[in-house]
């Protein structure tokens, strides 16, 4: 089961450092992937999670990529990511009980059931054995716990 740094989060929410490039190459390095809010807009990439707030390049997005998780934020972002970079691991949704990545895996809101193609959001500081290595991975604000 792989662990997923919600927006970067390693121990807990932290507004400051959430979606902020050098933070997500930070966690990444510590063995985890991210899942990382992508906006677009005028033109021009960023990250952030309620709106476009660091600006970062294709080439950005493209360096982390074999950790990254883009949760596309706005219909820009993902249409970008179908013509631009479809070859990357990119979804959207925002309360949908169940939605497929682009690489095929279904990313699963809090609560609901999961197979062994699911990643599963659970933003809670519980132990995530409770999982029992069943679903691929998990989202979580807690990775290392």
């Amino acid at each position: 089961m792989i662990k997923i740094a919600h927006r970067g989060n390693i121990d807990g929410p932290d507004p400051s450092t959430e979606n902020h490039p050098e933070h997500l190459v930070k966690v990444i390095s510590l063995g985890f992937d991210v899942e990382v809010d992508v906006w677009v807009t005028g033109g021009e990439i960023f990250l952030g999670h309620d709106e476009p707030t660091y600006k970062v390049t294709a080439e950005y997005l493209e360096s982390i990529s074999a950790h990254a998780w883009y949760h596309c934020k706005n219909l820009l972002a993902l249409e970008y990511f179908l013509s631009e970079m479809p070859e990357l691991n990119f979804f959207w949704h925002e309360e949908d009980r169940f939605t497929l990545t682009s690489k095929g895996h279904i990313w699963t809101y809090p609560g609901q059931p999961f197979t062994s193609r699911s990643v599963i959001v659970d933003l809670s500081a519980d132990n995530l054995q409770k999982y029992q290595n069943i679903p691929y991975g998990v989202c979580t604000d807690y990775p290392g716990a």
